[in-house]
């Protein structure tokens, strides 16, 4: 089997190991810990230069010793698909060092066929998993070789789609060294993503997108997928990882022990301040989810 190329390295992140390695640590080193260890993690996956600061708060949470196997949930940007899909390849590359595709677990989920293979075209242009990896990586360094992950791509999917595909994972995500990485952006606001939604009572432009994201944020911190859903259908903000997120909360959701879990949001970005409705922005937010009973 192949290899998944670093197919944004040297240009969404650098592509030299040392400089990436430094980025990476200095970021960890500035993130704070507050709410962990990590059984989950919501991250962002733009390029480092706007996101890696957000990112490593929800990577700072992670503890290696207690993983050995993480699941990567991450949305399709190019390619059309209702469903979910797996990778083909057997590992995929970063700039520090590549990471073992759990192989008996990937065909396990494709043996329930609802699950299709991504071409490698497909899975190399995708970024949305491809900007965990290097963050993964680093966190896990002291387990290089020792862990494995299970990348998968999420589709455009109904909330039929989303509830049954997270009651399929839950199995895996209760057991006890799994973690799970969900990818996403929140909103992408301005005429060039066809989003401009604005509530002046909050102030300027930058204010009332951060009111919005702050409202889908304290939703998700419930663990309720509906709740969640009929923010999205009322205020159609651009959160790009909301089928990933969707399919995690009907996870949660799914589980007899559901209470136990706690879900809270550690950092929140902006790429820039937009105070006109030429500007635009996208946001980045980390959470964390853990376990109270550990």
């Amino acid at each position: 089997m192949s290899i998944r190329k670093a197919s944004h390295a040297g240009s969404w992140y650098s592509d030299n190991a040392n400089e990436l390695n430094d980025q990476l640590t200095g970021w960890l080193n500035r993130a704070k810990y507050t709410h962990g260890p990590a059984k989950a993690i919501i991250s962002p996956h733009a390029g480092y230069y706007y996101c890696g600061a957000t990112a490593a708060f929800g990577f700072k949470h992670i503890n290696p010793e207690l993983v050995d196997t993480v699941f990567i949930l991450g949305p399709s940007h190019h390619y059309r698909l209702s469903g979910c899909a797996l990778t083909q390849t057997a590992e995929y590359e970063t700039p520090l060092y590549n990471l073992i595709i759990d192989q008996e677990i990937n065909n396990e989920l494709f043996k329930t066929g609802k699950f299709e293979w991504m071409s490698i075209k497909t899975d190399e242009d995708e970024h949305s998993i491809e900007m965990q990896l290097s963050f993964l990586a680093k966190v896990m360094e002291s387990k290089k070789g020792n862990y494995k992950v299970v990348p998968i791509m999420v589709g455009n999917t109904s909330s039929e789609k989303e509830k049954m595909y997270g009651e399929m994972l839950a199995k895996y995500f209760l057991r006890p060294k799994t973690i799970f990485i969900i990818s996403s952006d929140f909103c992408h606001w301005g005429e060039r993503f066809a989003y401009t939604y604005y509530d002046q009572s909050h102030g300027e432009i930058w204010k009332s997108i951060q009111a919005l994201d702050k409202m889908g944020m304290d939703l998700i911190e419930t663990l309720q997928p509906v709740d969640f859903k009929n923010y999205l259908r009322e205020y159609d903000n651009t959160i790009c990882g909301n089928h990933p997120i969707s399919v995690f909360l009907h996870l949660i959701n799914s589980l007899e022990n559901k209470n136990n879990y706690n879900m809270k949001f550690v950092d929140y970005s902006q790429s820039s301040k937009c105070k006109t409705r030429r500007d635009s922005s996208v946001s980045y937010a980390s959470a964390t989810l853990v376990d109270s009973q550990n």
